[in-house]
């Protein structure tokens, strides 16, 4: 990992945050969540920002990661929003909020914690990677 991503990781916690402070502000219902538009969009835009920041991950980043958070699963959603905002289907959006996102946002916090090592413990982990 490298410093890009540590910071755009660092982003995508503060919007996963966003979304747990807004469940604790408008409540843990899907029947608020559908019925109260600002809700609904304040979840979303942090979802979507979510995946435009995801999408700027370095690919080895990515890859070393995939196994444990689907960033394809992410952009896609992501441009679902962007493109078709108006069709996203609510339930979906509210599993994302209550169910994906506390897992991104753990996630986020173990990268965070682990941080990014320093140049010569990557270039020593590369070079024995490429000597097995």
């Amino acid at each position: 990992m490298n410093d890009s991503d540590l910071q755009r990781i660092k982003r995508m916690r503060v919007y996963c945050s966003k979304i747990g402070e807004s469940i604790t502000r408008y409540g843990d219902s899907l029947d608020v969540f559908s019925s109260d538009w600002d809700y609904y969009n304040s979840v979303s835009m942090s979802i979507m920002q979510i995946g435009e920041i995801s999408s700027s991950l370095s690919d080895e980043f990515k890859e070393q990661t995939r196994s444990q958070i689907p960033w394809g699963i992410i952009k896609a959603m992501r441009n679902m929003f962007a493109h078709d905002y108006s069709s996203m289907d609510k339930n979906t959006v509210w599993e994302t909020a209550t169910k994906d996102i506390p897992n991104l946002l753990r996630f986020c916090e173990r990268i965070i914690e682990k941080g990014v090592p320093d140049a010569n413990k990557q270039k020593e982990r590369r070079n024995n990677r490429d000597a097995r």
